[in-house]
């Protein structure tokens, strides 16, 4: 497909080099980079089963990190757009909360077979717009997503309460869990996919209907996300996506009356925001905030296990990740070894086009970023030893968002590197003596989202688990999740869980119901409040 040379606020596809559209170190053109583009063209509101365009006077660009070239231009939503979005969402509330179990995992069913045939499309539109190396959409973004789908549709039907008891002895009561309603919800942009799934599907699996905000800079797979529901026999108004700023969409979306929880993927500091806003109304909040995962290596880990676990984990999604190692605390006696040997496997990763056969890493999400990261390592060049990386890479990659696999060493405990999230592919490692000392550092940030702890010897392992506060702790691995388990942290990472069937705690009211089983009019207990006993 040919790529036009211009594009006007419509949401067309849009090359800014005065070529066929060609992109990047492959020369894969952006039809084939985007082959989903022609799924955007009335907007990208979906509101009500179909796509719209905002009505907030302003538009706003998608660009591909890998080359800072524009790739979709959309109107952003108003505060009108959410309006008619949350409507939306009202009116489907009694259809969809009144449909049965079975019906509700029917249709999920149904959606995570579409999504699993639509899987290459959300693949190279989620690479597209993150910069994220093909291999790890098609290897773990997409069929995550489809996994957790398929969770869902299952969980659907066994949404319990408590068995009914007579507690009283003369009442028998149980507990119902029902829907809490319209839920607004606001994504990152670092997992725009899964997290669109994480929000959605429990909520709707529960009953309630949703209004997804995802963050400006990646609607793409989102919006993508959402008419698959539809067409998949999810009733329209069920899900709708709105794509604004923070500032006006998400506080009026979190902040409308019509709306009965709020669930927020982000920062801390605009977590705490989003909580003030949400409490003038007083919603149920669920807040998954940053991270500083600590990486714990005693002296008996298995030192090959442990360094690939590091580069890995530190690495992921270009250290754009909640979880990622970012801490390596490391016993004394296996520390210069750690180092050297994870400076070497860093340098072996290839960097390069997201779309090109072999990429291990790609860009970072846009260039703000790149230099908020970048910032980060050059301050810490005045107390600290870079190892390796601590660069932007040129040649074919000087236009992209690039930032070198980077480690930092020596630094202190509380150093701004140590103790701030950087979101970026930076590890910085740290020795440590005794074990109660590596694990006072573990917990010496402000965040509790992730961690990990290496050791062969299971009582050491055993106790890193009970006393790191984190809401995971890996032993001997660090990043993987699975749909069954819960996702959330402790202290400033945030509260309540995403995935497994304890997210439907999140997601659902309970209800007390009692029966009197004694038929009596007078009872006993009247006499508390008038009369006296027989």
């Amino acid at each position: 497909m040919h790529i036009p040379d211009t594009a006007d606020s419509t949401g067309a596809v849009k090359g800014t080099d005065g070529t066929d559209g060609a992109h990047g170190t492959d020369g894969a053109e952006t039809s084939q980079r985007f082959p989903a583009q022609e799924r955007f063209a009335e907007g990208a509101q979906f509101i009500a089963g179909r796509l719209t365009r905002g009505t907030s006077g302003r538009t706003h660009a998608v660009v591909d990190p890998a080359t800072g070239e524009e790739v979709y231009v959309y109107e952003l939503a108003g505060t009108a757009d959410v309006d008619a979005a949350v409507a939306a969402a009202r009116a489907a509330f009694p259809g969809w909360s009144g449909a049965t179990p079975g019906e509700r995992s029917d249709a999920l069913h149904r959606f995570a077979a579409l999504l699993a045939e639509r899987a290459e499309d959300f693949a190279r539109a989620e690479s597209l717009q993150c910069g994220k190396p093909l291999k790890l959409t098609r290897e773990f973004d997409v069929p995550g997503t489809v996994d957790n789908t398929a969770f869902f549709a299952g969980a659907a039907r066994h949404l319990q309460g408590q068995s009914a008891g007579e507690y009283s002895g003369d009442h028998t009561s149980y507990v119902r869990r029902e829907p809490i309603g319209v839920v607004g919800s606001i994504a990152p942009w670092n997992y725009p996919l899964q997290m669109a799934a994480w929000k959605i599907l429990p909520a709707i699996a529960a009953g309630n209907t949703i209004v997804l905000k995802p963050a400006e800079l990646t609607p793409l797979t989102s919006l993508l996300f959402a008419q698959a529901a539809t067409d998949a026999g999810i009733p329209a108004g069920v899900v709708n996506i709105v794509t604004g700023t923070g500032k006006e969409a998400g506080e009026h979306l979190v902040g409308h009356p019509d709306v009965a929880m709020t669930s927020f993927t982000g920062s801390t500091a605009v977590g705490k925001r989003v909580a003030e806003v949400a409490t003038a109304t007083v919603k149920r909040i669920h807040l998954e905030l940053g991270g500083k995962a600590p990486f714990v290596v005693f002296d008996d880990a298995d030192l090959d296990a442990a360094v690939n676990g590091a580069v890995a984990g530190s690495l992921i999604n270009t250290g754009q990740d909640c979880t990622a190692a970012t801490r390596a605390y490391v016993q004394r006696p296996l520390y210069d070894a750690f180092v050297e040997r994870t400076a070497a496997l860093m340098e072996t990763v290839r960097v390069g086009d997201p779309f090109a056969p072999g990429t291990d890493l790609g860009p970072l999400i846009s260039h703000v970023q790149r230099d908020r990261v970048a910032g980060f390592v050059e301050r810490a060049r005045g107390y600290a030893r870079v190892v390796t990386g601590g660069e932007a890479p040129l040649g074919d990659l000087k236009n992209g968002a690039y930032y070198l696999p980077t480690l930092v060493a020596d630094a202190a405990q509380d150093s701004e590197i140590v103790q701030s999230e950087l979101f970026g592919p930076v590890l910085v490692v740290l020795p440590f003596d005794s074990d109660d000392e590596g694990i006072a550092l573990a917990n010496d940030t402000p965040y509790g989202l992730a961690a990990s702890a290496w050791s062969r010897d299971v009582y050491r392992a055993n106790r890193a688990t009970r006393e790191i506060k984190a809401g995971c702790v890996w032993i001997n691995d660090h990043i993987p999740i699975i749909s069954e388990m819960p996702h959330g942290g402790y202290k400033a990472s945030g509260f309540g869980k995403d995935m497994s069937a304890y997210s439907f705690e999140e997601y659902t009211q309970i209800k007390h119901v009692m029966f009197d089983n004694t038929a009596v009019a007078e009872k006993d207990w009247h006499r508390t409040i008038f009369g006296d006993r027989p």
